[in-house]
């Protein structure tokens, strides 16, 4: 018998990851997911877009449009800042996956933090300034950007109890 050859890539393994904390995100618009891992295929750290630690995610806003103060944005931290952030060990040299193309905030943190390398599946927000911004500062600081050609789809059931 020989082994099994159609099996996941590194990128598309850990990619999957990355949609897998994704799913613990209580944003009811935009779930992204992102895992950090080093050059020996070790997971250093994983993080989800939510609200800060010790922030009711019942007490504040998830709306998309209005008043800034009556929005998400002010208040939730992005996946990729929360795997940073979440991390016990240092994440210089590591690559990043993230389901969405990190915004320029996240690029600075990125970027700050010494990761090297980005692989990401979606760039929904191309074209728009924060995109332009984040991609000329990465560029600049020199980090690798991989875009994975075939998304990562992830199908979880949760078993009905009722029955």
């Amino acid at each position: 018998m020989e082994k099994r050859e159609n099996v996941l890539s590194w990128d598309e393994y850990f990619m999957g990851l990355a949609h897998l904390s994704a799913l613990r995100s209580k944003d009811p618009n935009t779930q992204v997911g992102a895992a950090i891992v080093d050059e020996n295929h070790r997971v250093v750290s994983v993080g989800y877009n939510g609200l800060p630690k010790g922030c009711s995610d019942d007490e504040f806003p998830w709306a998309r449009e209005g008043n800034v103060l009556d929005t998400k944005y002010a208040f939730v931290v992005h996946a990729e800042l929360n795997a940073i952030l979440n991390s016990k060990w240092p994440v210089s040299g590591c690559t990043i996956y993230v389901s969405l193309f990190p915004c320029n905030e996240c690029a600075k943190a990125i970027i700050q933090s010494g990761i090297r390398r980005i692989v990401y599946e979606s760039d929904k927000y191309n074209g728009a300034d924060t995109n332009i911004a984040s991609k000329r500062m990465l560029k600049a600081a020199g980090i690798e950007l991989v875009r994975l050609e075939q998304k990562i789809v992830l199908k979880v059931e949760k078993e009905d109890n009722n029955e």
